[in-house]
């Protein structure tokens, strides 16, 4: 890892922020399978994941590929790693590593088949160049594939309660506030061409479920606790919210109205090296 790298994520490095992600796999998951699918990641290949964290995604790819292929899992954060591999080596997966360092640093001679990442480019300031960067450890016609975040479209319930419309007032950020870009999903198309890429292949899925045992009203409120140091250097603490009983009180409303919560949609882009 570069010394001098400075870490941009917003969420935090806490267990608690670990057990968050691991809860965002629940709901995502499915959703990222079927994008990095649709992108040609499949049986044999080489693979590196930019942003491991906790290992869900890199896990997931391990399925993917199958015992013939492998997976480099890449994350800044050592401590996060342990919990990946200890993941890996519990469901036994033994095509899959993890090392630690910044994305831009990986090198070798090793050249990949397909580079993944989710929840990623958004904490860049310039994601262009990180993958202008990944492309050069790709085979020719090797898959940059990247799932990202957009609330161009926040998330809410409907019928919208109480609740649900004061957590889209303070989750959602005005547009050009320092801190991850998370409109940037709708830019991949952009970027990917600024990196250099052909123009990728998109896809938009949104979460969507409802009932006491949807974990999406768990999900929220662990986002907005990871979220807090961040909301209050910004002028607003969420611990104003009760935290520690607004996921009973969102779902309680959605359930008493028979409605629906919906997540944060996910945008993916896929696109092969010339």
């Amino acid at each position: 890892m570069n010394a001098e790298s400075t870490d941009t994520y917003a969420l935090g490095r806490s267990d608690a922020e670990t057990r968050r992600l691991i809860l965002q796999h629940r709901i995502y998951g499915p959703i990222t399978r079927r994008f990095f699918e649709a992108a040609g990641i499949g049986a044999g290949m080489s693979v590196l994941d930019i942003g491991s964290g906790a290992g869900d995604v890199a896990l997931l790819l391990a399925e993917l590929v199958g015992p013939r292929g492998r997976v480099v899992g890449v994350d800044m954060n050592p401590a996060i790693l342990e919990t990946a591999r200890a993941r890996a080596a519990s469901a036994g997966f033994a095509n899959v590593t993890f090392i630690a360092g910044e994305a831009g640093d990986v090198v070798g001679d090793t050249r990949f088949d397909a580079v993944a990442g989710r929840y990623v480019l958004m904490y860049l300031p310039d994601p262009a160049a990180l993958l202008r960067r990944l492309a050069t450890l790709l085979r020719p016609g090797g898959i940059v594939a990247f799932h990202e975040t957009d609330m161009n479209n926040p998330p809410g319930t409907f019928p919208m309660t109480e609740t649900a419309a004061v957590l889209e007032r303070v989750m959602v950020p005005p547009a050009g506030v320092p801190g991850p870009d998370v409109r940037i999903g709708m830019k991949l198309h952009r970027l990917f061409q600024e990196a250099g890429l052909p123009p990728p292949e998109l896809r938009m899925e949104v979460p969507v479920g409802g009932g006491p045992d949807w974990p999406g009203y768990d999900y929220t409120v662990e986002t907005l606790k990871s979220l807090a140091p961040m909301m209050r250097r910004m002028g607003f603490d969420p611990a104003t919210l009760g935290l520690d009983t607004l996921a009973d009180r969102l779902r309680d409303e959605v359930v008493a109205a028979g409605g629906v919560q919906m997540l944060a949609p996910i945008v993916g882009a896929w696109s092969r090296k010339a």
